[in-house]
């Protein structure tokens, strides 16, 4: 998973796996990546790492940059979070796809999936989600909404 500080990753995370990382309301509370086991099907799962947030600059070393996006070179998917309140959605994700490029010019290769947190929040949809060229998972880790087709679509992915 990659995103802003404050995305949601740590709290999906937590309600897809057993894995138990920290949740708080404030930026960079994931200071080092945390790995939960995601069961799906009868006898299947995968692995999925919650990167701490990433920052403009992460790329030249801003923020431990270096330090969280080297754990992305190991994943075979890219899952970005973009958070559902945020009023430049599509911005945020050129921030993040541009810092992790920058850092490395391979990782474009890999698969990419994004994905809207927070869609428990009732806010209005900034018109920016309409640029996204790909299809957008719609979760909220807290209601549990959407949950089961984002855990379906990675598992096909990942397969």
């Amino acid at each position: 998973m990659v995103g802003l500080p404050n995305a949601g990753k740590s709290t999906l995370l937590s309600r897809i796996s057993a894995a138990r990382p920290k949740i708080a309301d404030y930026p960079f509370t994931t200071l080092e990546p945390n790995l939960g086991i995601v069961k799906y099907g009868d006898y299947s799962s995968f692995v999925m790492a919650d990167i701490p947030g990433l920052i403009e600059g992460a790329s030249a070393g801003k923020g431990l940059g270096h330090q969280f996006l080297k754990h992305i070179e190991r994943n075979k998917i890219l899952l970005y979070l973009i958070d559902g309140t945020d009023e430049t959605p599509f911005q945020s994700f050129k921030t993040l796809e541009n810092e992790i490029l920058q850092f490395n010019p391979d990782l474009d290769i890999k698969p990419v999936l994004i994905c809207r947190t927070k869609s428990d929040i009732g806010n209005e949809l900034a018109e920016e989600w309409e640029k996204f060229d790909q299809d957008i998972l719609v979760i909220s880790a807290v209601s549990g909404d959407g949950l089961e087709t984002l855990i379906s679509t990675l598992s096909k992915a990942v397969q």
